[in-house]
């Protein structure tokens, strides 16, 4: 039986799909993990955002910056996940930063593992906002516009709340005195 123009488009379709995500998959779980603040949340992030790429993929791949397209469905996943589960899940008792639930650690590698603890407590305990302004900024190493275009807000509110949240974790860590970006 041969199989029609739309099921090899289909099949092309997937084919590409499933490449870019084995490619690009790990990245997307690692920026996840330090928005939500554990692996599971991470997952369930990442998975939410690709299945709602999937059906939409040859559109997808059109697009100028597939990968801040991706990213921008990660973040959006991730808001709507907040705000449906703020209200019913409690935090966390203990995140492991370090890799034990299976995510390499990124930032503040070269600090030792009581100091990375207290960044990344002080990390959870930003606004949501803030903390996915500074995750961007720092973390994926973003500039301010593509932020701004990630997150749906204009330039100079992201670059208020990376102020605020750099503000906040430099405090939490006992550093004073001010630094340029």
């Amino acid at each position: 039986m041969e199989a029609t123009v739309d099921e090899l488009g289909a099949r092309q379709a997937l084919s590409s799909f499933d490449d870019w995500v084995a490619a690009r998959g790990p990245a997307l779980l690692r920026l996840a993990y330090v928005l939500t603040g554990n692996a599971a949340d991470a997952e369930d992030v990442v998975q939410d955002a690709l299945s709602r790429a999937l059906p939409r993929w040859d559109r997808i791949a059109h697009a100028d910056d597939v990968d801040a397209y991706v990213r921008r469905m990660v973040v959006n996943a991730h808001t709507s996940w907040w705000r449906k589960f703020r209200r019913r899940e409690s935090p966390a008792a203990e995140v492991r930063p370090d890799g034990a639930d299976g995510v390499v650690a990124g930032p503040g590698e070269g600090l030792g593992s009581d100091e990375r603890a207290r960044l990344w407590a002080a990390c959870q305990a930003l606004p949501v906002d803030q903390r996915t302004a500074v995750v961007l900024r720092y973390y994926e190493q973003l500039d301010y516009d593509e932020i701004a275009a990630l997150t749906g807000v204009r330039e100079g509110t992201v670059r208020s709340r990376v102020s605020r949240g750099i503000a906040v974790l430099r405090e939490s860590m006992g550093e004073t005195g001010e630094r340029d970006e």
